[in-house]
């Protein structure tokens, strides 16, 4: 089992820069997948970025080329930079690990784009 906590989420004008952060309750050594999701007002929740172990990344075509995915073991921690942000980006966005136990969520981080 696994808790996880998001902090980072802002309001943020558009063409600027978030870093995300998400907590685990215990080492992300040995977690295979570890993702990023977003869901705004009206919307189905969707992938933004997901990392494995084996250091595959996927990103959406979306955020591709603004947004990063890392993770830091030592620190059970999992990071989301995200740069060149667009109003589309106004989301809660979840962070997510998928164990040998279940399908674990965040409670989530408000991301507002606005001018």
């Amino acid at each position: 089992q696994v808790q996880l906590v998001e902090s980072g989420g802002d309001l943020v004008q558009p063409g600027g820069s978030l870093r995300l952060s998400c907590a685990a309750s215990r080492s992300i050594f040995s977690i295979y997948y570890m993702g990023w999701y977003r869901q705004a007002p009206g919307k189905q929740r969707e992938l933004v970025a997901s990392s494995t172990t084996a250091g595959s990344t996927i990103y959406a075509d979306s955020v591709k080329g603004r947004f990063t995915i890392s993770r830091d073991n030592a620190k059970n921690m999992m990071y989301l930079q995200m740069n060149s942000l667009k109003f589309e980006d106004t989301a809660v966005y979840y962070c997510n690990a998928i164990t040998s136990s279940g399908d674990y969520w965040g409670q989530g981080t408000q991301v507002t784009v606005s001018s």
